[in-house]
């Protein structure tokens, strides 16, 4: 049974960065899963995978996994042209018939991408949030 990463979305955080051509803005997501190695796990990777729908090109995808609070292991990986992008690590070394367990247990995995977005969209997004009627948690809206 390959259990290695859970599906589920925890968190996205959009942080515009700076202006590209008129109209269009660079903003950091972030994505924030759970990973789980079993204790009886045999297989010797694990990996991360996704793509981004509008992806900046130029910008690798950062990777970050946590064991609690404590950072394990740090990655920055190239994004494909049609904006897939996969890190590959070891979760399981045998060397010379001895195995060792490099991850084991519970993890947080944070991936950060940078994404392309039209700037009249967070002008919509920023009028929603000002209304009232949505509770929109870009925490850059509260700053427009």
């Amino acid at each position: 049974m390959k259990t290695v990463f859970g599906v589920s979305l925890f968190l996205m955080l959009l942080v515009p960065v700076m202006s590209l051509a008129h109209g269009e803005v660079l903003a950091m997501q972030e994505t924030v899963i759970p990973m789980n190695v079993p204790e009886n796990n045999k297989l010797p990777w694990g990996f991360v995978e996704g793509k981004i729908a509008s992806h900046a090109e130029q910008y690798p995808v950062i990777i970050q996994i946590y064991q609690g609070e404590k950072p394990v292991h740090f990655a920055q990986v190239p994004v494909n042209d049609d904006g897939t992008y996969q890190y590959k690590f070891r979760v399981l070394d045998v060397t010379d018939g001895k195995t060792t367990k490099i991850f084991n247990g519970d993890y947080t995995v944070k991936i950060f991408k940078m994404i392309e977005i039209d700037s009249n969209y967070l002008g919509y997004l920023a009028e929603q949030k000002k209304s009232g009627l949505f509770d929109i948690g870009i925490d850059i809206l509260d700053k427009m």
